[in-house]
Parts: C-alpha cells; sequence; structure tokens
C-alpha cells in the first residue's frame, strides 16, 4: 500500500511540475502543452465522439494483430522445440528477421496489400510474433530433465508430455512473453496507422 501511495504521489509531482513549467512560458505550447491543456482536448475529442471510431478502429486492429502474432509464435516455439533439426535450421532465419525494422517494411506492405486495415494487422502481428515465439522456446526448454525422463518411463508419447508436462511447466514464462506482446501490440498498431492507415488513432495522429 505504501508503494502505491509513493508511486501515486510522484506521478502527481511530476505532473505539477510539468503544469508549472509549462506555464512559466518557457516553452512553446506547441512543443510542450500542459496536462491541462491535454486533457481538455482529450475530453473534447470524446465528448465529441469523433475519438470513438478511431480508437475502435485501433483496437480492432491492435486484437487481430495479437490474435495473428501469438498464435504464429506460440505455434512456431513448440513446433521448433519438439524438432530440434528444425530449430536448428530455422532459428537463425528467425533472429534476422528481427533485425529488420517493421516501419521501413510499411511501404511494402501497402503495395501488397494496399491502405486500411490488412497492412496495420501484418505489422502488429509481426512485433508481437517474436515476444511469444522466443519465451515459448525458452521455458519448454526449461523443463526439468527428471520430468520428462519420468514421463518417458511412465510410457507417455510426445503429444501427452506436450500437453501434461511441458505447456503447464513452461505457462509462466510464455504469459510473460504474452505480457510484452500486448504492450508491442498497441505500438504496432499506432505505427502501421501512422505509416498506411486512413483510420485509427495512428492516421488520426
Amino acid at each position: 500500500m505504501r508503494a502505491r501511495i509513493a508511486s501515486a504521489l510522484l506521478l502527481a509531482a511530476l505532473l505539477i511540475a510539468w503544469e508549472a513549467w509549462c506555464r512559466s512560458g518557457r516553452v512553446s505550447p506547441l512543443v510542450l502543452p500542459a496536462p491541462s491543456a491535454v486533457t481538455e482536448t482529450l475530453w473534447g475529442e470524446l465528448a465529441s465522439g469523433r475519438l470513438w471510431p478511431h480508437l475502435r478502429v485501433t483496437v480492432t486492429e491492435m486484437a487481430l494483430g495479437l490474435l495473428a502474432g501469438t498464435g504464429l509464435g506460440l505455434g512456431a516455439g513448440i513446433l521448433l522445440s519438439e524438432w530440434p533439426a528444425l530449430h536448428r535450421v530455422l532459428r537463425p532465419y528467425v533472429l534476422a528477421s528481427q533485425l529488420v525494422p517493421k516501419l521501413a517494411l510499411g511501404p511494402l506492405l501497402i503495395l501488397w496489400f494496399g491502405f486500411g486495415l490488412t497492412p496495420t494487422v501484418v505489422i502488429t502481428a509481426l512485433i508481437c510474433f517474436f515476444p511469444l515465439f522466443e519465451n515459448t522456446l525458452t521455458g519448454l526448454d526449461q523443463v526439468d530433465p527428471g520430468q520428462r525422463e519420468l514421463f518417458r518411463m511412465l510410457g507417455a508419447g510426445r503429444i501427452q508430455t506436450l500437453l501434461r508436462l511441458k505447456l503447464p511447466a513452461a505457462l509462466p514464462v510464455i504469459l510473460a512473453g504474452f505480457r510484452v506482446a500486448i504492450v508491442l501490440a498497441l505500438v504496432g498498431a499506432v505505427v502501421g496507422e501512422f505509416v498506411g492507415g486512413r483510420q485509427g488513432l495512428g492516421a488520426s495522429i
């Protein structure tokens, strides 16, 4: 409770300092608007209804991209964990693909899919893919070898071992990746809209 109160007081102090700095006239409102101005504008956009259609589009793109990216990341992580030979062949290419800035793919995705929902969902999915993929691989590889041997001695097959041992044991690590992917999904959706969207928070910006 004390930590939460301290955190809230710190936030309040930062907002007060921000407001005081802006009102001192030392910085242009175009460069850094005051929190009161931001709140007033946000409330006006919400009350007038202008922001709601953009918000719905962004939430839709975020949800679809998150679903696709995490589903593919989880599936690819399980696949490469279960087949080590495939892991050795494909993992370098997966890692190399993460070096490409997703923003740089925006124009190419627009050429392929046109403007609108699809390229933004694809960018969001690509951004969400890697946290689930990497965390799934890490979680499955960290399963206790003794428990694996016990399942093998009991005659459990690969699917049974995966469903009853590996995935439950790796679930905390996988969920940690999912939490990261949720944050990245919002970033991906807004960035995708900023590049090629006609609606959404990014296009509105």
